[in-house]
C-alpha cells in the first residue's frame, strides 16, 4: 500500500539527510571542565619536611645486635616493599635504621619523610573507593568528548539548501496524484520547519526530516476530523444516512460494509433501494441485506428514488429503527439530469449525513469528483474504496484538504468488515512504515 509515494519520500529525506550532515557543525560543549587525569601511582611523591624521630629511644645499642642480623636487615630493606607490612616485617623495620652515630641514622636525618600524594592518600585510606573514583574520572572525560562531537551537532537551513529538494518533492507529491494546492501547502509546511531555524541532531538525520514531512502531512490530513460513531450515538434517530458518487466504486458495498459495523454495535439498520437507474441494484442491495439480516425498502425499477428513500424513513420512524442508509444511482457530477435527481431526494428526505464514495486509487480524478458533488449537495465526508490497492495515496491526502470535509472510512478489502474507520494519524505512519 502506497509503495511508489513510499518510494518519493525516501528518496527526499535522503536528500535533504545529505544535505544536513554537510551543513552539520560541532556544538561546544558547556560542560564542566574535565577532571584531571589520576596521579601516576609508580610516580615518586613530593616531599615534605615532617616528623623527627628520637632514635635512641627506639633503637637498642649496636652491640645488642649481632653483625650478621644487621646485615640481613639492611638487605631486606633494600628491597622495596609495596604490600602492607604484616607483624614480622614491622618488627624487623625497627632495626634498619642503623644505630646510633652511624652512617645510617645520619642519612634519615637528613632525608624527611615522604607524604603521599592527595589521590594517594585516596588510595591508602579507602583503595576500593579511590580506583572507582579514578575510573569514573576517566569515563567522565570521554563522554563529554563524545556528547560534544557526536551527539551535540546542529544545523541551520537556508531556502537555497532547500530550493532543489523541495521541488523535487512536490514534483513526486504530484506525480503520486496528489493535487498541486495540497502539495504545495505540504512543502511549504516542510520548508516551514527547517528552513533558518537553529537545530540540533544526533546520528540519524533522517528522522528530522520525517518529522517534519509527517507533520506537514498529517496537517493536511486532518482538517476537519469528524467522529462518525461518537456522531451516531448521540444524534436524534432515525439517522438518515445518504451515499453519492459516481458509477462501480463501491457505494453499494460500502453500504452493506458500514451496516455490518453499526450491527455489530448494536444498532437497528434499515436499507433504502433507491439506485432504481441501474438494472441489477436493487437486487444487488437486497441480497447484501439478506446476508447481514437487515430490512430493505424497495420499490420496481425506474421508480422514483425520493419516493423510495422517503418509505424507508418512515418505515425506520414507525419500527423504532436507529439508522436508514439509503443508497443512489451513481452519476457523473456533469449529468445535469441525474445531479438534480439528487438534490430532489435532500430535499423530500434530508439527510443527516451525506457520504461521497469513490476509488482510491481514482486519484486526482477522485479529488475533482468529491470537489465537484460538494459544490452541488453539500457533502458531509468521504469513504474511499480500494484504499488497500493504491499505491500512490494521493487521493486519500487530497480529499479532505480540497473539500474540507473529513475522510470518513476507508475501504480494505472485499469483506462485510474490511471497513477501517479513517484515522490521520494511522495513515501518515503507513506511508513511512517499512
Amino acid at each position: 500500500m502506497f509503495n511508489k509515494l513510499k518510494s518519493k519520500l525516501s528518496s527526499f529525506k535522503d536528500k535533504i539527510g545529505t544535505k544536513i550532515d554537510e551543513k552539520a557543525v560541532a556544538v561546544e560543549s558547556d560542560a564542566p571542565v574535565e577532571p584531571s587525569e589520576p596521579a601516576d601511582l609508580d610516580e615518586e611523591p613530593e616531599i615534605t619536611d615532617v616528623s623527627e624521630v628520637s632514635l635512641p629511644e627506639i633503637i637498642p645499642a649496636a652491640e645488642e645486635i649481632p653483625e650478621e642480623q644487621a646485615v640481613e636487615i639492611e638487605a631486606e630493606q633494600a628491597v622495596p616493599q609495596r604490600k602492607e607490612p604484616d607483624k614480622k616485617e614491622s618488627e624487623k623495620k625497627k632495626f634498619s635504621f642503623g644505630w646510633p652515630g652511624s652512617k645510617k641514622e645520619q642519612e634519615l636525618k637528613e632525608e624527611p619523610k615522604k607524604e603521599p600524594a592527595p589521590l594517594q592518600a585516596k588510595i591508602e585510606a579507602d583503595p576500593e573507593k579511590a580506583g572507582t573514583e579514578s575510573e569514573k574520572a576517566k569515563k567522565v572525560g570521554f563522554a563529554q568528548k563524545a556528547k560534544a562531537f557526536v551527539l551535540e551537532r546542529e544545523f541551520i537551513l537556508d531556502e537555497d539548501d532547500l530550493e532543489e529538494p523541495l521541488w523535487d518533492l512536490q514534483m513526486a507529491l504530484l506525480e503520486s496524484d496528489i493535487a498541486l494546492s495540497v502539495s504545495e501547502a505540504i512543502t511549504d509546511s516542510v520548508k516551514a520547519q527547517l528552513v533558518g531555524t537553529r537545530r540540533r541532531i544526533g546520528k540519524d538525520t533522517g528522522g528530522i526530516v520525517e518529522k517534519a514531512l509527517k507533520k506537514a502531512i498529517y496537517d493536511v490530513m486532518s482538517a476537519n476530523v469528524f467522529d462518525f460513531d461518537d456522531y451516531v450515538k448521540d444524534a436524534k434517530k432515525p439517522v438518515h444516512i445518504v451515499f453519492v458518487g459516481i458509477n462501480g466504486t463501491g457505494k453499494t458495498t460500502s453500504i452493506a460494509k458500514l451496516a455490518k459495523r453499526l450491527t455489530d454495535q448494536g444498532y437497528s439498520v434499515v436499507l433504502a433501494a433507491g439506485d432504481t437507474f441501474r438494472a441489477g441494484a436493487i437486487d444487488q442491495i437486497a441480497i447484501h441485506a439478506k446476508n447481514l439480516g437487515v430490512k430493505v425498502i424497495k420499490h420496481q425499477e425506474q421508480g422514483d428514488p425520493a419516493a423510495v428513500i422517503y418509505d424507508a424513513i418512515q418505515h425506520a420512524k414507525a419500527n423504532k429503527v436507529d439508522v436508514v442508509l439509503s443508497d443512489t444511482a451513481g452519476r457523473m457530477h456533469t449529468n445535469i439530469n441525474l445531479m438534480e435527481q439528487l438534490k430532489k431526494v435532500c430535499r423530500v428526505s434530508s439527510p443527516d449525513l451525506l457520504i461521497f464514495v469513490d476509488e482510491a486509487v481514482a486519484g486526482n480524478d477522485a479529488v475533482e469528483r468529491a470537489s465537484q458533488f460538494n459544490a452541488a449537495v453539500p457533502l458531509s465526508g468521504s469513504i474511499l474504496t480500494k484504499t488497500d490497492a493504491d499505491a500512490k495515496g494521493g487521493a486519500a491526502i487530497s480529499i479532505a484538504y480540497i473539500t474540507g470535509k473529513p475522510i470518513l472510512f476507508l475501504g480494505m478489502g472485499q469483506g462485510y468488515d474490511d471497513l477501517q474507520k479513517f484515522d490521520p494519524e494511522w495513515f501518515v505512519d503507513q506511508l513511512f512504515a517499512e
